[in-house]
């Protein structure tokens, strides 16, 4: 039998008609093609598109600044070995191309995804889990911008059966404390006493520990189980400084880790209960496992973070989806239209409120190219004379 290679690695820029200054990344989004030896993956990359694209096809600098292509077409992809080998490839030959992280997750996440649907095996399965365990979904959602249309929405969420829910941004701490406070009472209000309340500062204090600290008694006292990044993603000190200061409230981080030594240099040295990756930013599904295991070790909490397509869900849940003593998951709810049109399966709480990744070849979903071509942005990218990148057939 002759030995798959990648023989195509396509890239889609996919857009929503209107972009919003707000919060939500499912406004547009990076599809990712592979293909090799017959069998098709599907990616998704969490990153501004076009940068990603210009990763993807950016003409050679030196020999440590490649166009990530370079180092996958052409690959032979027979294993998950294979994934890795690429992967390290790309990280040695796009050294200094500082987009290569972001550009090569989706490609990494679409070769499992085609590894897992040529030998008929979940994700999770080749990964070395030996099935897949539920998990508590949250209901990811953002602050709405007042305290009203906050408590709308946590009432929505406890209506939908959710048993624990994360509200974010907005107008969070670009405010008065009274305010945040508000917003935080609101969100407890709407869920109810027994629901867990999550709380997503999205890095607005940027290092600034006394701006943090003043909203400490307001999350105590609604018992929210995390504040997620309130600090820019490497102001370590910032994090174990404020941690000390509110056992009670612990804190989350690691969503901006595009390598996996950043998040793990957050479990080591930033004072966190909780460790967050986005297999679409981190390098895809290997490094993101790789994190999920060294945090266990640590005894910090792995969870995934998406808040995209339930293509981009899947792969964040394979990483730790057979780990037992890790239960929570972050759940989109107010995706897109384009991100919920990108696949016909949508990966859905149980009466429990918990969602297990199917048993089924690859990431167990299905993506509709034709539902979501009605969103494809066409680009082109040329240089001296020369065309690059052209939007691909989809």
């Amino acid at each position: 039998m002759a030995t798959p290679t990648i023989e195509a690695v396509d890239f889609f820029y996919l857009a929503m008609p209107e972009i919003r200054a707000i919060g939500d990344g499912s406004q547009d989004m990076l599809l990712v093609r592979v293909r090799a030896g017959g069998h098709t993956g599907w990616g998704e990359c969490e990153a501004s598109p076009l940068a990603s694209i210009a990763g993807l096809v950016a003409p050679m600098s030196h020999s440590a600044c490649q166009p990530v292509l370079a180092s996958v077409l052409g690959q032979p992809l027979r294993d998950v070995a294979d994934i890795s080998r690429i992967s390290q490839l790309v990280k040695a030959n796009s050294l200094d191309l500082l987009q290569a992280d972001h550009t090569l997750s989706g490609i990494e996440i679409a070769m499992w995804d085609l590894l897992g649907r040529r030998l008929a095996a979940p994700v999770y399965e080749l990964l070395g889990a030996g099935r897949a365990l539920p998990k508590r979904a949250y209901a990811s959602a953002l602050f709405g911008d007042t305290p009203e249309e906050t408590y709308a929405k946590a009432l929505s969420v406890a209506g939908q059966g959710f048993r624990a829910a994360k509200f974010g941004w907005g107008a969070f701490g670009r405010g008065t404390v009274e305010d945040d406070a508000a917003h935080i009472h609101a969100a407890r209000d709407g869920l109810g006493p027994d629901r867990s309340l999550l709380v997503d500062a999205g890095t607005v204090f940027g290092e600034d520990i006394d701006a943090a600290a003043l909203r400490l008694p307001a999350l105590a006292d609604a018992r929210v189980g995390w504040l997620e990044e309130p600090f820019v993603s490497g102001a370590f000190g910032a994090y174990r400084q404020l941690a000390a200061m509110t056992p009670g409230v612990p804190l989350a981080a690691g969503e901006g880790a595009h390598d996996p030594h950043q998040a793990i240099h957050q479990v080591d040295h930033a004072g966190i209960g909780y460790v967050q990756v986005d297999t679409g930013r981190i390098g895809g599904i290997g490094p993101a496992a790789r994190v999920a295991a060294y945090a266990a070790e640590r005894g910090v909490q792995f969870v995934n973070h998406t808040f995209t397509s339930h293509l981009a869900l899947s792969a964040s849940l394979q990483p730790f989806a057979g780990m037992r003593d890790v239960s929570l998951c972050e759940y989109p709810v107010e995706a897109s239209a384009l991100a919920m049109a990108l696949t016909a399966d949508h990966l859905l709480p149980d009466a429990n409120g918990e969602i297990v990744v199917p048993a089924a070849p690859g990431l167990a979903v299905s993506v509709q190219p034709d539902a979501v071509r009605q969103y494809l942005v066409d680009a082109e990218i040329r240089v001296a004379g020369r065309t690059l990148y052209q939007t691909p057939e989809l």
